[in-house]
């Protein structure tokens, strides 16, 4: 099954997230099989302001169980967090789902 997770971070955090940001890519490493995709939620000059992925796990307990070693939550980048689970109908112009 696969969890969108959209992540917004607090307010003027940006030192912050490039600080941790190294952290937050070596723990994605520890999942890179359950990532559908990932990547920064941008403000209008262009800076991250949050992350959305896509993780295919088998149950929501598992992404929470993630979201409990992730720097960017245990190192207070996001503020808020957003677990749903996701449909995935086309990926990579391939229809992979209903």
């Amino acid at each position: 099954m696969h969890f969108l997770i959209t992540a917004h971070d607090y307010p003027n955090s940006l030192d912050r997230r490039l600080s941790v940001r190294p952290a937050h890519l070596a723990n994605l490493e520890t999942i890179k099989g359950h990532i559908v995709l990932a990547g920064g939620i941008l403000d209008e000059e262009g800076k991250p302001v949050g992350s959305t992925l896509v993780l295919k796990f088998d149950s929501k307990e598992e992404v929470e169980h993630y979201l409990e070693t992730e720097p960017y939550v245990t190192e207070g980048v996001w503020s808020t967090i957003r677990v749903e689970p996701f449909n995935t109908v086309i990926l990579d112009n391939e229809k992979v789902g209903k």
